[in-house]
């Protein structure tokens, strides 16, 4: 339990809430309040900060605008796994990539895919996988894996690719040895996406609302899954307008199976649960 001096007002979660809603569109109600001093005591503690009403001045002041990326970095929440919701994996490789190999070699260019929540990054090496794959039976033009998320911390793991060996869970156990070395010495018990996986994935810092993205025009395929339901319901109707816009006219986006965009107003034509086609 955090101890009296560190207790949250509601003020200044009133304050830290609106400030997190404003930079990142999460939305924190006051059920809330629990996790967000439990995730912030012991680093305000680190800052020398007393109490929330000390952090919230230093959040206020122009020299706290880095402490702000680091707040939000605190509260993000990053669950994933490889091959998450199996399903959409499949379902890009027996039914989208048919469509999209014909189509894009027939216009002499490459496949550009998203992740665009990408965490650690176990979703985009999981479709990097899938595409390596794919073309090793399959006709597949160039392609490339962009790979996004808001939090630093997590950019940077994902550039690094290395994850603990008890979680890189594959759909078949071929795949460990082609695609992962094995750690030794102090890096027993840990894998490492090999090389040239890691290459074929471009990884950026990006907030899902900032004016325009790291990423070419036209993609693809779009995976922004699991991300809109930290969103209130008119931030997710702009990113859904957002991610229309970023994907080429026939392009495929992919949502976590708890979302939807039942509800919103949308050019999306609906092919499988989470699984969306936009209209041309």
């Amino acid at each position: 339990m955090p101890s009296h001096d560190l207790a949250l007002s509601v003020r200044d979660f009133a304050f830290l809430s609106q400030l997190i809603h404003d930079r990142s569109r999460i939305c924190l109600g006051p059920d809330k309040q629990p996790l967000l001093t439990g995730r912030l005591a012991r680093h305000m503690r680190s800052l020398g900060c007393d109490g929330f009403g000390a952090y919230c001045a230093l959040l206020s002041a122009p020299s706290g605008a880095n402490e702000i990326d680091v707040l939000i970095d605190m509260i993000t929440t990053n669950h994933t796994q490889f091959f998450r919701e199996r399903g959409h994996f499949e379902f890009l490789e027996h039914h989208v990539l048919p469509i999209l190999a014909t189509r894009v070699l027939a216009a002499g260019r490459s496949l550009q895919v998203w992740s665009a929540a990408a965490a650690s990054g176990e979703e985009p090496y999981s479709l990097a996988i899938v595409l390596s794959e794919y073309a090793r039976s399959r006709p597949l033009p160039d392609w490339r894996v962009y790979a996004s998320d808001i939090s630093r911390r997590m950019v940077d793991r994902c550039r690094q690719g290395i994850y603990e060996a008890r979680k890189v869970e594959l759909p078949a156990a071929e795949l460990l040895p082609r695609y992962f070395r094995r750690g030794f010495g102090p890096r027993q018990g840990y894998y490492r996406l090999k090389p040239e996986v890691r290459g074929s994935v471009t990884v950026e810092a990006a907030n899902l609302f900032q004016e325009s993205y790291p990423v070419p025009a036209a993609l693809d395929v779009i995976f922004c899954r699991n991300v809109m339901i930290y969103f209130d319901a008119a931030s997710r109707a702009q990113l859904v307008d957002r991610m229309f816009e970023q994907l080429a006219p026939g392009g495929f986006l992919f949502i976590g199976h708890a979302e939807s965009l039942l509800g919103l107003r949308h050019q999306f034509k609906q092919l499988s649960p989470g699984v969306y086609r936009r209209r041309s």
